[in-house]
């Protein structure tokens, strides 16, 4: 089946490293309002609608879970990203787990919450599917958003539960059927030894659907894999434990660069970072003009300074771009700031913001330096100007 265009929203800046979040079957992209919220700004966070929900498209099913990983990469490839945090939540999490087995370039740290790599029996996904096409997802909303929060949580907050029932009843019945069907078929038990993304897999601990066994169960078949049981919560663990939820989310995605990944992978992550601020063409040069004795020093800066540095979520690309010609500018390192003049560009610097921070480091660093580093910044922005003017 041909991929969709997938609905989305946006939060955090450009050139922060992006999050994909898919959501679970019968939702839309509002159940990732608290942790939009709490990751925009470090990160770029992508929430999408699965096709059949929300504002996607809704064409006819039965669906694979392939199909939405096929939805999501062509969301990815339209949005420029080359490679994401992904986040997904129950049939969200499956999709995002068949994303990191398929396309483990395009994942770079991987949460998968209330989800399973099979959930049968494929008899009752088949038997809900006809319920919804025959009745509308507002036949089976109340007893699924039964399953979604606990039995304390619906008492204490009827207009929670309301809330996510309209969200259920609303899903189009198509769309809602024809995922049940790619729940029915999805076996993805062999796809967990694939994925080499870190990932972390949490669980709610009162979650009758998606048990904390089968969140226990992916971490120890996935090589990277860590388990964290969210207490009171259950199917949606996002909206009712945010906090918690937004706290060990935020520790996985910013974690130790170094510490479970390994050289390898560190090496693949630093080359597609590189290669998206400084351009293929420099890189290409700079690899091919690579001998027995320089190649442990480019392994060195691709993996430390690309693989791990520039991949850290405190600051955006576009902020990296700023300090780093700061540092070239005051240290006078001519030749390196032609090159990240233009990986500034590529970054979203305006010529004007780039002028700014030559000016202002030469109160710091000194008129001399500015003087070489602005002579040198106006070619790179001539040369990039006339670039843009061709047809």
């Amino acid at each position: 089946m041909t991929a969709v265009d997938l609905h989305h929203v946006i939060d955090g800046p450009d050139g922060a490293p992006p999050v994909l979040m898919l959501g679970s079957l019968g939702s839309t992209l509002a159940m990732w309002e608290a942790q939009a919220a709490a990751l925009a700004g470090p990160y770029r966070v992508v929430r999408a609608d699965l096709r059949g929900h929300g504002g996607s498209p809704v064409p006819p099913g039965p669906y694979t879970v392939d199909d939405l990983v096929a939805d999501a990469v062509a969301l990815l490839d339209r949005l420029g990203i080359g490679a994401a945090h992904v986040v997904g939540l129950s049939l969200g999490g499956m999709t995002a787990m068949r994303l990191a087995a398929l396309h483990p370039d395009r994942v770079d740290r991987l949460a998968v919450l209330c989800t399973s790599a099979l959930l049968g029996p494929a008899s009752g996904w088949i038997d809900r599917a006809a319920t919804v096409r025959a009745s509308g997802p507002g036949a089976v909303a109340p007893t699924v958003v039964g399953r979604w929060f606990t039995e304390a949580r619906r008492k204490a907050d009827p207009d929670l539960v309301a809330r996510h029932e309209r969200m259920v009843a609303g899903t189009p019945a198509e769309g809602y059927a024809a995922c049940c069907e790619a729940i029915a078929v999805m076996d993805l038990r062999a796809d967990l030894p694939r994925i080499v993304a870190p990932t972390l897999a949490i669980a709610g601990a009162e979650d009758p659907v998606t048990t904390p066994d089968h969140l226990r169960d992916i971490a120890a078949a996935v090589p990277r894999a860590r388990l964290f049981v969210v207490p009171g919560a259950a199917h949606l663990a996002c909206v009712e434990q945010p906090a918690a939820v937004n706290a060990v989310l935020a520790v996985h995605l910013a974690g130790d660069t170094t510490g479970d990944l390994d050289d390898a992978a560190r090496h693949a992550r630093g080359m597609r970072t590189r290669r998206a601020v400084l351009g293929d063409a420099h890189v290409d040069r700079a690899v091919a003009g690579t001998t027995p004795f320089t190649a442990g020093f480019q392994d060195f800066v691709t993996r430390t300074a690309w693989g791990d540095v520039w991949n850290r979520p405190g600051l955006s690309r576009r902020d990296r771009s700023v300090v780093t010609l700061t540092a070239l500018v005051a240290l006078g390192h001519e030749n390196e700031l032609e090159l990240h003049v233009r990986a500034a560009l590529r970054n979203g610097l305006s010529p004007n913001e780039i002028g700014e921070v030559i000016l202002h480091t030469a109160v710091y660093a000194g008129v001399p330096a500015a003087n070489s580093a602005f002579a040198r910044a106006a070619r790179v922005i001539a040369e990039h100007d006339s670039a843009e003017e061709q047809p």
